[in-house]
């Protein structure tokens, strides 16, 4: 047996390769190099996890893909072998690949696939914006349009922007404060670029966004975490890193509806929040991500909105409403000076947005398309959002704990004992279901709760899925 081998190996948790993924390439090149051989015994995970001192679900998730591939062998009441039969490495290139191969391969075999809250684009204005499209190029000046344009995005579809975010936000902004980009991570990017420098330290809500921290950490920032509970954001949390002296430079929240858990910031702590950047010097960088969709009497009105505010970014996107092949998002900021350099970047990268485009998303603005297809889309997803509700009422009983959404397009599901999500995984891809596994917005150590996104499948998909998933917790 090998149970004093010791495996060498430096993981490192800022890598964009998932941690089990480091694992698992460890454990070939050292199949490759000869230092595990053909018929040797691994050590068992548990062993392994506190070797490598990470959780055992890692340990078991990196034996998991060896095993898919065929470099290790299981024998029951034995344990883990190095197969006798090894893959060609003249055939291997680099193992993410071959990874990234087999799940492209398994992905054709997912009939039904619970997002993290995406929009049903079968409902999507389709007729009216290729109508839109036809009149634009129509149009006796069409040729204006074929040009360069502004790297701040049309004037008048910002102008537009504004005034949504003016009367239906609270907001109080000009289009001098407005970028738009192509999604909300090309603002995402953008800001992060433009705001931080090698060094700087930024605070992230735990659970999580991960693109956006790659964003961050691709400027040279450093990530805080910052834990949630059922009122949001932490604040003991922001003032314990405030006051450590660290050169903070900005906090990323979704204070809306937070990503993953759907929770809302309360009043109290948004108040203290404000308090603390205009103190502390900081900015707020605001991701409202799915402020259209809401069921109750109103959304909650950003953080932005508050004049107090001296320092904010914030980011929107409108890809969800008209089209997520659409894609529309924007930032705005009372830094003026932000802006420019946003503009500066933006014509280094990308000169310009989608003019056409915009012109005709503009038009279904203007004719009032645009505020019909959202009141007809909440009331599609209100319908959902309560048949899902019903569903995992009936199913997730005794089983798992949730809160009913006043918006937005996902659950957050907390089971009530511990899981193996890794397991649960594995097993409902074999039925041909995908889930996102809580390390995908976890920091550190794997949170507990999973997210559901429910308005892009239908109520048999629905259906089928939740009944699934209940008879795995």
């Amino acid at each position: 047996m090998l149970r004093d081998w010791k495996f060498e190996i430096q993981l490192d948790e800022r890598s964009d390769k998932a941690v089990y993924l480091q694992i698992a390439d460890a454990l070939i090149k050292d199949i490759h190099s000869g230092r595990l051989k053909t018929g040797e015994v691994l050590p068992g995970s548990r062993h392994l996890a506190q070797l490598l001192k990470v959780n055992r679900n890692t340990v078991v998730e990196a034996l998991n893909v060896l095993l898919i591939e065929g470099w290790l062998i299981s024998k029951e009441r034995k344990g883990t072998f190095v197969a006798d039969t090894l893959p060609d490495f003249k055939d291997v290139h680099d193992n993410k690949e071959i990874i990234a191969n087999a799940e492209s391969t398994e992905n054709k075999h997912y009939h039904l696939q619970f997002d993290d809250g995406h929009p049903n684009s079968k409902i999507a204005p389709v007729t009216e914006l290729a109508r839109a499209y036809r009149q634009i190029f129509n149009q006796k000046a069409k040729w204006q349009m074929m040009g360069y344009g502004d790297e701040y995005g049309d004037l008048e579809f910002r102008k537009a922007i504004v005034q949504m975010l003016n009367h239906q936000r609270g907001m109080q902004i000009s289009e001098q404060n407005i970028c738009l980009t192509r999604g909300s991570q090309m603002a995402m990017y953008l800001t992060a670029q433009c705001l931080f420098t090698e060094g700087d330290y930024v605070m992230i809500e735990n659970p999580g966004y991960k693109p956006a921290w790659k964003a961050f950490e691709h400027a040279g920032a450093r990530l805080l975490p910052i834990n949630v509970d059922k009122d949001g954001l932490l604040m003991a949390d922001v003032a314990n890193y405030l006051k450590s002296g660290k050169k903070i430079k900005a906090i990323y929240v979704t204070p809306h509806r937070q990503y993953p858990t759907t929770v809302t910031l309360t009043l109290k702590r948004r108040l203290e929040l404000i308090r603390l950047s205009n103190e502390y010097g900081f900015t707020v960088i605001e991701d409202d991500y799915d402020n259209e969709f809401h069921f109750g009497y109103r959304p909650i009105l950003p953080l932005s909105s508050f004049p107090e505010l001296k320092n904010y970014v914030y980011i929107g996107t409108m890809s969800k409403v008209v089209a997520p092949a659409l894609r529309i998002g924007y930032l705005a900021s009372n830094n003026s000076d932000l802006i420019e350099q946003v503009g500066d970047l933006r014509k280094i990268i990308d000169v310009q947005g989608d003019n056409i485009m915009e012109q005709a998303v503009l038009q279904l603005i203007k004719d009032g398309t645009l505020k019909r297809h959202i009141r007809k889309a909440t009331n599609h997803y209100k319908a959902k959002k309560d048949f899902a509700t019903s569903l995992l009422a009936k199913h997730l009983k005794e089983k798992a704990r949730f809160t009913i959404p006043e918006g937005g397009l996902a659950f957050w599901v907390v089971p009530e004992k511990p899981v193996n999500w890794q397991q649960i995984d594995t097993k409902l891809k074999n039925k041909g279901i995908k889930i996102i596994t809580p390390d995908a917005y976890s920091f550190g150590e794997t949170i507990h709760g999973i997210r559901l996104g429910y308005g892009s499948l239908s109520e048999k998909d629905l259906e089928e899925g939740v009944i699934a998933l209940a008879e795995l917790l």
